[in-house]
């Protein structure tokens, strides 16, 4: 069993900055990491580093299994499974849960999946102030920010507070194997839009920038071995070292245009999460490409290509995603009004936030071009 566990530094929005100027600024705050493979069965001793003595394990009903398969390492500790963690974190479901919570005297929160169950595990420490115990099984990167999607009557809305960030994360590379190579391949995309962000963001620094063109190269190198061979130990030690670094780099500066974008459409329709990103992601990034030149070289070295957004855009064809919001359930009669959604408190974005452009973007993206560069 080879682990590596981290104490390392968790930066916090940053106050904006310049660092191609070589003016930036950059907080760091403490969180702990367990990186490599096996190392889930450390999950007992480190609830018990937190002083957890009721435990709940969180998971979707499709990680059921697992839950329970984990969780037995937690043994006295383990005081129920709720298996109802939903995509964008529904806030019923998250009350479904709290409810829970009160009834079993709950003292520690323990969410064992992907971006889903991590939401629902950080909208109850939100709520509760309960230590938070994250094990990804994906590459989503939600485990490493501070940030929280929360879904209510069709609308999306994030929330930012370092309290949201879980207080340990174990990364065990053995638990990815079993991930389906397409959902791989679309998570994988999600983590990438990350790192494409950060390189972009207001508040970038040179940190940050490193972390995401590396965690970039990462994923773009691994995605397709995976495809091709989901067993491939390599490749999913490199895949899940990659998303460790977005999430870091989203974690550690502000979001931008493509996150507003995949938030309104995920909230309004229901789309599936990591597809969303994966489609929207080489059309967002074109969006800005005339406004963030050096992001761009950055991204296009990663991927080993001289365009950016068409690299991504080949990427996802090369893993075999889909390509169309008309693909995963967007209606056509939607374009208009997740514009108009989209354009309201637009986060922070190099280019202008321009409506009619936005809706362009999003037909696009919805019929399955190629990016247009704007």
């Amino acid at each position: 069993m080879s682990i590596a566990a981290f104490d390392a530094v968790r930066p916090p929005v940053a106050a904006a900055g310049d660092a191609g100027s070589g003016t930036f600024a950059y907080c760091s705050q403490q969180y702990r990491v367990l990186f490599g493979a096996g190392t889930s069965a450390r999950l007992g001793e480190e609830a018990e580093r937190l002083g957890i003595k009721r435990a709940l394990v969180l998971t979707t009903p499709e990680q059921q299994d697992l839950g329970h398969r984990l969780g037995a390492g937690l043994g006295d500790r383990l005081a129920g499974l709720f298996a109802g963690a939903r995509m964008h974190t529904p806030v019923e479901v998250t009350n479904e849960a709290l409810r829970i919570v009160e009834s079993r005297d709950i003292d520690g929160l323990v969410a064992i999946g992907g971006g889903s169950t991590v939401g629902l595990g950080k909208a109850l420490s939100l709520r509760t102030g309960l230590p938070h115990l994250a094990v990804p099984t994906t590459y989503a990167g939600s485990e490493m920010t501070p940030i929280l999607g929360e879904t209510a009557n069709g609308i999306k809305t994030t929330q930012h507070s370092q309290d949201l960030v879980p207080d340990a994360v174990i990364y065990d590379v053995d638990l990815t194997v079993s991930l389906p190579p397409h959902v791989s391949a679309a998570s994988g995309l999600n983590a990438i839009a990350h790192a494409v962000e950060a390189l972009y963001a207001p508040d970038a620094n040179p940190l940050t920038s490193l972390m995401a063109e590396d965690g970039i190269a990462a994923l773009a190198r691994a995605l397709p071995r995976i495809v091709a061979e989901p067993a491939d130990p390599v490749a999913r030690r490199d895949a899940l070292y990659g998303a460790w670094l977005c999430g870091v780099c989203l974690g550690a500066v502000g979001m931008s245009l493509h996150h507003k974008l995949c938030h309104v459409l995920g909230g309004m329709f229901n789309l599936p999460h990591a597809e969303t990103h994966a489609i929207v992601l080489p059309h967002a990034t074109g969006y800005n490409a005339a406004a963030a030149p050096e992001a761009m070289t950055r991204i296009a070295r990663a991927l080993r290509t001289d365009d950016a957004p068409q690299g991504l855009f080949e990427l996802a064809q090369r893993l075999a995603l889909p390509r169309r919001l008309a693909d995963i359930g967007m209606p056509e009669d939607g374009i208009a009004r997740a514009a108009e959604m989209a354009v309201r408190n637009p986060y922070a974005n190099p280019r202008p936030v321009e409506r009619v452009a936005i809706q362009n973007l999003i037909a696009a993206a919805w019929r399955g071009d190629a990016p247009a560069r704007h």
